[in-house]
């Protein structure tokens, strides 16, 4: 079992802000719990903002890696998406190729983006 944990932040000082957009870190933790080595090849997100205003991002590894975990190792990584709007959320899935059989998709659940006090 693939196991990914997510945190985010806003980043009030990102340049974006003075534009009128709202720039957010989110740091992911991927823990390999299975007893195979699995690679990272692909990641996809789809991001939709406060108005319903949807993207999609993939494409091959992350952040320009394509991590190998043993079994118990664990991948950290932080990056950013910029929205609209103050709240927004985030969804996906990584395709990871097991060292033995063929690529699984371990999916991530829906998170929020959201500047802090902006909803209750």
């Amino acid at each position: 079992m693939i196991n990914v944990h997510v945190s985010t932040r806003h980043l009030a000082d990102h340049p974006a802000s003075k534009k009128g957009q709202f720039a957010f870190a989110y740091q992911i933790t991927i823990t390999n719990h299975s007893d195979v080595k699995v690679q990272l090849i692909n990641r996809y997100w789809l991001i939709t903002d406060g108005a319903g205003k949807r993207s999609e991002v993939e494409g091959a590894g992350v952040i320009g890696k394509q991590p190998c975990l043993a079994p118990g190792e664990e991948f950290q990584y932080t990056s950013g998406a910029i929205l609209d709007t103050p709240v927004g959320t985030m969804e996906g899935f990584y395709e990871m190729l097991p060292d033995e059989g063929q690529m699984i998709r371990v999916p991530i659940e829906v998170f929020r983006l959201a500047v802090p006090n902006s909803i209750n």
